[in-house]
């Protein structure tokens, strides 16, 4: 065998290595992406057991939670409550729409919270009102299937009573 038929024969196995690492380099990839997305589902399903579990333990939370939260009889310490919970319902939920149409989760966790929304919370005045000030922080494609899953399409903001709205300017949220 000659030098040059030795050195062809050296870059053939060399391609067949790069060819190999970049099967091997792929696997990897795949595999990595399997595990993070398993982590950003973990970090998801966290989230909500924490909700969960602070309502079982804590009895103040467990009370707040069961308000009525369309009376005209709340106070402003439980409308601005209710105001920020909702606010981190749908913080959480644009975040795991987001990793949805990313591929980062799957579909189940965007189900779970929806399922939870339709309950009734996001159709009491203060969700439609929260809704109403932060639908603008979010593109027409998601406005628009949020509207059509929660409110039917028909999404309107209904006006408070006297005392609602006496209440909401004491809050402090309009300045």
């Amino acid at each position: 065998m000659t030098l040059e038929e030795l050195g062809n024969l050296g870059e053939a196995i060399g391609a067949v290595g790069v060819i190999f690492s970049l099967v091997y380099l792929a696997i990897q990839i795949r595999q990595q992406n399997k595990i993070a997305k398993a982590q950003f589902g973990n970090s998801l399903t966290q989230r909500l057991y924490d909700r969960y579990f602070q309502t079982s333990k804590d009895a103040e939370y467990a009370e707040f939670m069961a308000l009525d939260w369309n009376s005209d009889d709340l106070s402003k310490v439980d409308v601005w409550r209710i105001q920020m919970a909702l606010l981190t319902y749908l913080v959480d939920l644009f975040d795991v729409y987001d990793k949805y149409h990313s591929g980062l989760v799957d579909r189940s966790h965007l189900d779970t919270r929806m399922r939870t929304l339709k309950l009734g919370v996001m159709k009491t005045t203060l969700a439609r009102r929260v809704w109403d000030v932060w639908r603008h922080n979010r593109d027409a494609v998601f406005v628009d299937w949020f509207e059509k899953e929660i409110y039917d399409g028909n999404f309107h903001v209904p006006k408070l009573s006297e005392r609602g709205e006496e209440t909401m300017n004491q809050t402090n949220i309009r300045r």
